[in-house]
C-alpha cells in the first residue's frame, strides 16, 4: 500500500470541527482556531449559553486562549480561521489583538462586521486591520448554520 505521507494541517477543517462540537452542545455552530507558523495555538467554539456569557463567541474564546498560550496580548504573527464572518465585538477584539489575517467561511449579512454591517476594519477609527479572506467553504458553513436553526424550529 502506498503511503501518501503526512497530511497537511487544515486550520479551517479544525474550525469546522469546533463548530460541530458547538452545535452538539446546543450552541450556534461557529468554530474558530488561531494558528502561528502553521501550528494550532488555540481553538474553541461558541459557548454563550454554556457560560452564560454573551461575549463567549468562538473568536473571543480562541483569542483569549491564544493570548494565554503565548503570554502576550498581541497576536501579531497569528492567523484566525472562523466558520462565520466575525461580528462587531469579535472584529474589535481581532483588531486589538493585532491578528495578522482572518479567514472566514460564511458571510453574515445580518450580524457580520467585516464585509457586511459596520465593516469594522474599514473604519478610520480602527487601529489595526488584518488581511481578510471570506467565503472559504462558504456553502458548508451556511449549511451547518441552516441545519442547526431548522432543527430548532
Amino acid at each position: 500500500m502506498h503511503n501518501a505521507g503526512p497530511t497537511k494541517f487544515d486550520p479551517m477543517a479544525a474550525a469546522f470541527d469546533e463548530a460541530r462540537a458547538a452545535a452538539a452542545r446546543g450552541e450556534v455552530p461557529v468554530g474558530a482556531v488561531i494558528v502561528k507558523d502553521g501550528v494550532l495555538i488555540a481553538a474553541d467554539g461558541n459557548r454563550p449559553r454554556e457560560l452564560n456569557d454573551p461575549s463567549a463567541h468562538a473568536e473571543m474564546l480562541a483569542i483569549r486562549r491564544a493570548c494565554e498560550a503565548l503570554s502576550d496580548e498581541r497576536l501579531t504573527s497569528c492567523d484566525l480561521y472562523v466558520t462565520l464572518e466575525p461580528c462587531t465585538m469579535c472584529a474589535a477584539a481581532i483588531s486589538f489583538a493585532r491578528i495578522r489575517r482572518v479567514y472566514f467561511a460564511a458571510y453574515d449579512p445580518k450580524g457580520g462586521a467585516v464585509e457586511n454591517g459596520v465593516r469594522f476594519f474599514q473604519q478610520p477609527t480602527c487601529h489595526h486591520a488584518p488581511e481578510t479572506y471570506g467565503g472559504i467553504r462558504e456553502s458548508e458553513a451556511a449549511g451547518l448554520l441552516k441545519g442547526f436553526f431548522e432543527d430548532r424550529r
